[in-house]
């Protein structure tokens, strides 16, 4: 009895059930299945007889094999097609993964449309409110604020630069609106761009002044706010002139264009940022970017330079105390290091550091500016003789002529003269003329003190130059130096230009001025031309007799002012002060009497090293050249300080020597007073010739100084003119040589000669 066998798991899959073979099928398999099996099989066929044993057992295999051969051939269709169907599913896969990678990119393209639409928007919303903002606080606040009584100090200076500011800001959204575009048509980035860097140029000229005057807008406004009263009426204007902007200062709109500037680079760079790089606009749009980029650097330089320009040029009135103060430590090492190499440079030690653009650029200065202060002073003194002439009333004195036509037309001439034309043209002169100068005058003081600066700064700079590695406050030394060259080579050009300008157009006007003047005057003296005397001469004649006139008249000048000219300039000694008198003694014991020099007029220093001397005082010239060979500036000791003086205002001293010895007969000058008294007196002998004493010159030379004084010598002899000179002082003596000269000698050079008294040589005191 056989036992059940267990049943063992199924693990086949369930197939699908292939599809029946076709006729040609079957027999093309059985070929395949003969073919196989010959070649699989143990032995070869030997005799005939074997051959049909083996095709009746081929037979029957070929149906065993054929089924063997259709399992397989339905095993391998299965797995065929499940290898097809993953194939499927990873190409569906993939094409589905494509599919969202490329609705990702288009909806990350969109996003980026949108931003940077939302960014191109923003610039374009953000300028027009801005320039709204800016609009409101120059025409209404501003209008407001000058209605109040008083308007505010210093408003206007507030508001500077700030006009330039907001034309840039129109024109730029003029631009804009003038291809009536959206910020969503694809055509307006390429517009924006094209406008900014159109007014690249004007916005950064623009920006770059009102930034460097802003820190001016802060002072201003902390000044009022140090006042209550004032301050809270300047915050009720504003908060009424703008009650939708919650601002409480001035600061909050004019803070704008500072804040304005700096946001255009991040907001170009935002849309280009949110711009597809195969843009037709992006080349455009990155280089509108880098330009922004550099045009705010280019400001903050140009700020930075302002600064320290500011910084310097002016000019500090420091008292004592607070001299004091600024002197440590550090001021003194510093001064001292400068020192140091002053004198190094003086004794040769150390060369300069030479600058040959600059050197020129500096002296050009400084001879464009003593022409300025020597044409501001002529014109002074031009105003002030017109103001003497207009005080000097000639037409309101009788002069004895009543009844005759020319001093009545000469009055009706002067009074014309001195209430319309002259007054008109004084006005014009100092408005067109003296207060330009003026102004130029003090503009010449910041370019003088950065030069000044500079100097110092270089003594600083030459110290550190070798020095590998610098400190902080070294680095900060060179910086200084460097930015104060680089702005004096960069705007002393300009500013000599400028001046330049000024002051040749100043004497473009003065002469237009004068021509005017001689306008109205022939015009004045055209009415009264026929109530003259000459009036009915024919031209020819009239010019001739004009012509007569004026040189008669001239050469009575002329000889009057020679009258007036003796008169004034006779030598007179004036009396010296006892620290005159020392400083005197001094300098000729240590420079000699040849060096010593007397200042002529007011000398005010405007250069390094220039002293400050008043009119009459006694210097000794060191050199009569400065160190870079110019004769106009010497070198002079002012009796302790040392500097320079203007060669124009110095003359030589002719310092009157010790007294000279008493004369060997003292006690005989007054005898021959009395003898001259009594001249009938017949013991005296004098030559009957002799009209007045003769006296000799004794103890020292004097050599004559000026045509009005004559030289003399040691024992000749003199005749004496007038014991005094033209002002009545008896120090110097008009006196007459043996040659016929005249003029003046110093009274203590002369001694009596006793009446009869020989002379060495044989010479009598005959003339």
């Amino acid at each position: 009895m056989e036992v059940p066998r267990r049943p063992q798991p199924s693990f086949t899959q369930v197939l699908p059930k292939p599809a029946p073979l076709g006729a040609a099928e079957q027999v093309a398999m059985k070929d395949s299945m003969k073919k196989r099996l010959l070649q699989k099989g143990d032995g070869t066929i030997k005799n005939q007889a074997g051959e049909e044993k083996l095709e009746s057992g081929v037979t029957i295999l070929e149906e065993a094999e054929v089924a063997k051969a259709a399992q397989r051939i339905l095993r391998d269709s299965s797995q065929d097609s499940f290898a097809e169907e993953s194939l499927l599913s990873e190409d569906r896969l993939e094409e589905e993964a494509g599919r969202k990678a490329a609705e990702e990119e288009a909806a990350a393209k969109e996003r980026a449309a949108q931003r940077q639409q939302l960014a191109i928007e923003e610039l374009v919303t953000s300028e027009r409110s801005y320039l709204r903002l800016l609009q409101l606080s120059t025409v209404t606040i501003r209008g407001n604020l000058q209605q109040l009584q008083p308007p505010p100090a210093q408003l206007d200076s507030m508001f500077l630069y700030i006009e330039e500011v907001i034309d840039v800001s129109s024109r730029l959204l003029s631009l804009l609106d003038q291809k009536q575009l959206q910020p969503g048509d694809p055509h307006f980035l390429k517009t924006l761009c094209d406008s900014f860097l159109s007014l690249s140029s004007d916005i950064e000229a623009a920006y770059k002044e009102y930034l460097a005057h802003y820190n001016h807008v802060t002072e201003v406004e902390n000044s009022y706010k140090q006042k209550e009263a004032l301050w809270n009426e300047i915050v009720g204007v504003i908060k009424a002139a703008a009650p939708d902007v919650n601002a409480t200062s001035l600061s909050f709109f004019l803070v704008m264009p500072v804040q304005r500037i700096a946001r255009y680079p991040l907001l170009l760079q935002t849309i280009q940022k949110h711009t597809d790089p195969t843009h037709p606009a992006y080349a455009l749009l990155e280089e509108t970017a880098h330009t922004s980029i550099a045009m705010n650097c280019r400001i903050n330089e140009y700020k930075r330079f302002r600064e320290v320009a500011d910084k310097y040029k002016k000019t500090e009135t420091l008292t004592i105390k607070d001299k004091i103060i600024r002197f440590n430590t550090h001021s003194i090492a510093k001064k001292t290091a400068r020192l140091s190499q002053q004198i190094k440079h003086e004794a040769g030690l150390k060369p300069k550091l030479v600058d040959e653009e600059f050197d020129a650029l500096e002296g050009f200065f400084y001879v464009l500016e003593d022409g300025i202060l020597e044409l501001l002073e002529d014109v002074e003194t031009y105003l002030q003789h017109l103001q003497g002439f207009l005080s000097c009333r000639t037409e309101d004195f009788d002069l004895d002529m009543d009844g005759e036509k020319a001093p009545i037309c000469y009055k009706e001439i002067m009074t014309a003269l001195r209430q319309w034309i002259l007054p008109t043209f004084e006005k014009r002169m100092r408005t067109l003329i003296h207060k330009p100068l003026c102004a130029l005058r003090d503009l010449l003081v910041g370019p003088r003190n950065l030069i000044r600066k500079r100097l110092d700064k270089l003594l600083d700079y030459e110290v550190i130059e070798g020095k590998s590695n610098l400190s902080y406050e070294e680095q900060a030394v060179a910086n200084t130096y460097r930015t104060i060259n680089t702005l004096l080579l960069k705007e002393l050009p300009q500013f000599n230009g400028l001046a330049l300008q000024i002051m040749w157009s100043t004497l473009g006007t003065f002469s237009c001025l004068h021509r005017d003047l001689a306008s109205d005057m022939e015009q004045l003296f055209h009415s009264f031309a026929q109530q003259l005397p000459h009036s009915g001469l024919p031209p020819g004649a009239f010019w001739e007799w004009a012509e007569s006139a004026v040189l008669e008249g001239a050469k009575r000048l002329q000889t009057l002012c020679h009258t007036v000219e003796e008169r004034l300039n006779a030598p007179a000694v004036q009396p010296l002060s006892p620290s005159s008198q020392r400083r005197l003694k001094q300098l000729t014991e240590k420079h000699g009497s040849g060096k010593i020099f007397q200042v002529m007029g007011m000398v005010v220093g405007s250069r390094e090293l220039d002293l400050n001397l008043t009119k009459g005082e006694l210097v000794a010239v060191i050199s009569e050249a400065d160190t870079r060979g110019d004769k106009r500036r010497w070198l002079v000791d002012a009796g302790g300080k040392r500097g320079y003086a203007p060669a124009s205002k110095l003359i030589r001293y002719h310092q009157p020597t010790d007294d000279p010895p008493p004369s060997p007969h003292p006690t005989l000058i007054e005898g021959v007073s009395t003898v001259r008294r009594h001249s009938h007196n017949p013991e005296t002998h004098a030559p009957p010739v002799m009209s007045q004493p003769c006296f000799q010159v004794m103890g020292y030379d004097f050599t004559a100084r000026s045509k009005h004084e004559v030289s003399v010598r040691v024992g000749e002899l003199v005749r004496i003119l007038e014991r005094h000179d033209k002002r009545g002082k008896p120090e110097w003596t008009l006196v007459e040589t043996r040659g016929g000269q005249r003029g003046y000698v110093p009274s203590n050079y002369l001694a009596f000669l006793p009446m009869g008294m020989g002379l060495p040589g044989g010479y009598n005191c005959f003339f």
